[in-house]
């Protein structure tokens, strides 16, 4: 049976007990973040992963974003990551941004077809970043049923998601709504793929060069509303799994979203994002 938690106040120390032991067991646990709702389970565990795509009625193509919870952590599962790619990190992180990368050869994890790369976020939200510091990288995607919109407050995940979730994070309704935008780094230049809560002018006062085959400044809608990636945004190729994350995480039916996000997001994200 899922269990419900205050994420706030004096609540705080039995919900990171709750979710840390959800997360180690391989279940699943929904969390707040800076943009939406995300539903999270450890990246390492290739069942876990599976099991939140279930939940999401999400195929293999449309692998979640990865959530950590500091900009440190980059290297750690990210290679060739340019210079372009740091000053977005720097500039944007904690934050809605998710940024698509070559994943490290060397991990053990299966997030789906992720065709060699990683889409990661840095939430803007404390304690989420706490539990992250407890429980390492989780991959992360908007809370919500594909094609629904994604959950702006843990009543409306558990509508959506039920018993597919262990462990309910409730941090109130979140204030951000809109997925985390979307940027690969596996170009020659950064690309932005999902336009969401950073716009293009923000992006491009870090980096010039970035380019983009959306509208200017007009947010791209996630499933009837990622991230990035991978939020929820986790990616089909590295390009094209963001695309699909920023469709699932990002419309106003979610975010990349997650983490984030966006999709992240959790974002996100949320290997796109969750938001």
């Amino acid at each position: 049976m899922s269990e419900r938690f205050d994420f706030t106040g004096d609540e705080l120390m039995p919900a990171y007990r709750a979710a840390v032991d959800a997360i180690e067991a391989g279940d699943l646990v929904v969390l707040p973040t800076d943009t939406v709702y995300g539903i999270a389970a450890d990246a390492f565990k290739a069942d876990a992963v599976q099991r939140l795509l279930d939940a999401k009625g999400r195929g293999r193509d449309m692998p979640p974003p990865v959530l950590i919870s500091v900009v440190e952590s980059l290297d750690a599962l990210a290679t060739d990551v340019p210079e372009a790619g740091r000053k977005l990190a720097e500039a944007f992180w904690p934050g809605p941004l998710t940024v698509i990368c070559h994943a490290q050869g060397s991990l053990m994890w299966d997030l789906g077809e992720t065709h060699g790369t990683v889409a990661l976020r840095v939430p803007d939200h404390e304690n989420t970043r706490e539990l992250l510091s407890r429980t390492g990288p989780l991959a992360v995607s908007s809370a919500n049923k594909s094609g629904r919109p994604a959950a702006l407050d843990v009543y409306d995940a558990e509508e959506q998601l039920a018993e597919s979730v262990a462990v309910y994070l409730d941090g109130g309704e979140v204030t951000g709504g809109q997925p985390s935008t979307i940027v690969d780094l596996t170009g020659e230049v950064p690309h932005v793929v999902r336009i969401g809560a950073l716009t293009m002018a923000q992006i491009r006062e870090v980096v010039p060069d970035a380019t983009t085959d959306l509208e200017p400044d007009v947010p791209v809608a996630d499933e009837p509303a990622q991230e990035p990636v991978q939020d929820e945004v986790p990616t089909e190729e590295p390009v094209a799994a963001s695309n699909q994350e920023q469709a699932d995480e990002a419309k106003p039916d979610e975010t990349v979203a997650a983490e984030g996000e966006t999709t992240v997001d959790g974002d996100a994200a949320d290997v796109r994002p969750a938001d």
